[in-house]
């Protein structure tokens, strides 16, 4: 079974605030076996798409209705279930993004490089599984992450990073 839920969050333009979804991360995470994924970009999207059309078991694919800058165009770019992408290198704090939080991730870590403090900023586009790995090596390689997401912080991204961290490596 794979689900696609457009417009999800709180930029859906036009639509306004009676189509806002902000809590379908979190009721997809407590399915058990299902995976969940948040494109940053139409090049991921794509990626994403072929990628679960291949995967064995449900996926809830998350997409929202703006237009969005492209983050992704790297050249070493792959898209891998379960697996994060390392936008930017950074040492003092990290930012977590989902969706197209991850461009607007990529615009802080700008302002606070103006400011001497270097950012990473990992573009998590799967929530569930999500990339422990990198998360722990993010908190103990920056001391302190920060989450970015169009979602409710209950049951969303910034919950499944602090349960990683809160049991193994807790930071700010």
């Amino acid at each position: 079974v794979k689900c696609v839920g457009t417009h999800a969050g709180l930029s859906v333009g036009e639509d306004g605030a009676t189509h806002q979804c902000v809590e379908d991360i979190a009721l997809m995470r407590a399915i058990p076996g299902m995976t969940v994924i948040c494109p940053a970009d139409a090049k991921e999207t794509k990626a994403a798409t072929k990628a679960i059309a291949e995967y064995k078991g449900p996926v809830y694919l998350r997409l929202g209705r703006l237009a969005v800058d492209t983050v992704t165009d790297m050249e070493d770019y792959t898209f891998e279930i379960g697996k994060a992408v390392r936008l930017r290198q950074g040492e003092d704090i990290t930012i977590i993004a989902v969706g197209l939080m991850a461009a607007e991730a990529l615009k802080a870590a700008d302002i606070l490089e103006r400011e001497g403090i270097s950012a990473r900023v990992l573009d998590m586009h799967t929530i569930k599984p999500l990339d422990e790995e990198e998360v722990l090596k993010a908190a103990r390689e920056t001391g302190g992450i920060v989450t970015a997401e169009e979602h409710n912080i209950l049951g969303g991204l910034g919950s499944a990073v602090s349960e990683v961290v809160a049991g193994t490596c807790p930071v700010p």
